[in-house]
């Protein structure tokens, strides 16, 4: 079987998203179940885990990226109406914050079953690179600055503005790194396994190292960079004015002064951050948080400074994200029996959230997605692993596919949902069709007389705007689009 570069980046099928977006037919038709060719012993009786036989295809990886795509659209657009679905402003985690780390658990997954056989290792170290790159342009392209999608009928950027860093950006770097490291170490697999419950992880404890290399790295940087003060300017109408932040501290983990931020400041530049970040609905900010609203006189400097919510640091942390995901994925490879995939998935999942709740209550390293904390890694880590195996027991065991299909057939796509809805392009091009006025569009329309004036509620109108007229409309057209056998492939 030769190796397929499509299956590569089943992940988001990038985010993915994570990812990014692969249809499902490039996992090959057992790809999520069938047995390798080689099969995997264990010692001492000789006797193979995995037997040749004909398999089925696990269509839970469809349905969690597809779910993963949902929840981006969901809480992207009606997280505005519904401020505690949007994300945390800071410590803590919201239905927003479990996307990011669920399209790089769902890139591992896919990561593993796309390269369980490599015949040419600078073939596909070549193949992943180019979908590296292309991830990180479409990154730049859609996150950067460039596109004002939905809403703004313009394009462009300053490119002393540019953001360089963003979703598609990140899940590019988690890829490449897990995808490279499974490459590179395909040769050093064993071609037996013990039979213990811990065999699993001696078997991948490479991909393991270079998960713990990248936890290192980020703790060790975040608890001794010393970061100084700093300053920024703000440009209103023809009016610049200069904030100072007091730091001149280490291990810092407030908005403020962290090494999260100091790093991407030194490296990238302070013109090339986020420029809303999430602290701004903080209570130190703002007197309407958890929503947002006008800053208090006595807001610190900081609120009014930019931030990169998917920065270089942190996206070292999202490297265990995607190594824990392809640890599932090497269960799913060499464990064939539904009672010990879900044994090997449910078992570290419960594991990580046990780990991730005592270090939040105790105040040692609290959940912070903007951070991309230790213990986030292991709370969302952990809750990904339950939904995963939820979704297979439902869809997988029990057979209930038929109520997620829509999911599925999102997931197949999840690279065109992801552009033209999470996105905005398909509305800024139904946008672009305007009536007199910008605003006097058919999006508009449908969702003012037909949503939010019809129930009487913005925020009502909203939600249900994006279930029916973003999500459910998606699904529709990734239903079609699969029938069709019509793909975004990267």
């Amino acid at each position: 079987m030769d190796y397929d570069a499509k299956r590569v980046e089943e992940g988001l099928g990038h985010v993915h998203k994570e990812d990014i977006t692969e249809k499902a037919e490039k996992i090959e038709k057992d790809e999520s179940s069938a047995a390798p060719a080689e099969s995997v012993e264990q010692k001492g009786d000789k006797q193979p885990i995995i037997k040749q036989q004909k398999s089925k295809r696990v269509a839970t990886l469809d349905a969690f990226r597809g779910l993963t795509i949902v929840l981006m659209i969901l809480v992207d657009d009606a997280g505005s109406a519904y401020e505690r679905i949007d994300h945390s402003p800071w410590n803590g985690c919201t239905l927003a914050d479990f996307v990011m780390p669920f399209f790089l658990f769902i890139v591992g997954v896919a990561i593993a079953l796309a390269l369980k056989k490599i015949p040419r290792i600078g073939d596909a170290i070549k193949k992943i690179t180019l979908r590296t790159l292309k991830l990180l342009f479409w990154g730049v392209l859609l996150q950067g600055g460039y596109s004002h999608a939905p809403d703004e009928l313009v394009y462009g950027v300053d490119m002393k503005q540019i953001r360089w860093f963003g979703i598609l950006q990140r899940i590019a770097v988690v890829y490449f790194i897990v995808a490279v490291t499974e490459t590179l170490t395909t040769k050093l697999r064993p071609t037996v396994i013990d039979s213990g419950h811990l065999s699993i992880f001696s078997a991948y404890k490479w991909q393991w190292t270079g998960g713990f290399m990248a936890f290192l790295i980020y703790m060790i940087t975040t608890y001794t960079l010393y970061v100084p003060d700093w300053s920024f300017v703000i440009h209103d109408d023809d009016k610049a004015t200069r904030y100072t932040v007091k730091c001149g501290m280490r291990g810092h983990l407030g908005p403020a002064c962290n090494a999260v931020g100091y790093v991407d400041r030194q490296v990238w530049g302070i013109n090339h951050l986020y420029t809303q970040p999430v602290w701004t609905r903080l209570k130190a900010c703002t007197l309407s948080s958890p929503r947002s609203g006008p800053f208090r006189e006595d807001a610190p400097s900081w609120c009014y400074a930019p931030f990169e919510p998917e920065g270089l640091l942190s996206t070292i942390s999202a490297i265990l994200s995607g190594t824990i995901g392809i640890h599932y994925g090497h269960v799913l490879i060499h464990f064939k029996g539904h009672a010990e995939r879900l044994k090997q998935w449910m078992s570290m999942a419960i594991v990580l959230l046990i780990v991730a709740i005592i270090l939040h209550f105790t105040d040692a390293i609290p959940i912070n997605k903007q951070l991309y904390s230790f213990s986030y890694v292991c709370f969302t880590a952990g809750a990904a692993g339950i939904v995963f195996s939820a979704f297979y027991v439902v869809i997988d065991v029990w057979g209930f596919r038929t109520p997620f299909l829509f999911l599925e057939w999102i997931g197949m796509n999840a690279m065109l949902v992801f552009v033209m809805a999470a996105q905005g392009i398909f509305a800024a091009f139904i946008n672009g069709w305007y009536y007199e006025t910008p605003d006097n569009s058919l999006v508009h329309w449908i969702q003012k007389h037909v949503f939010i004036n019809v129930w009487h509620s913005e925020r009502l109108g909203t939600l249900l705007y994006v279930i029916f007229a973003e999500i459910t409309f998606w699904a529709v057209v990734s239903g079609i689009l699969h029938k069709l056998r019509i793909y975004w492939k990267l």
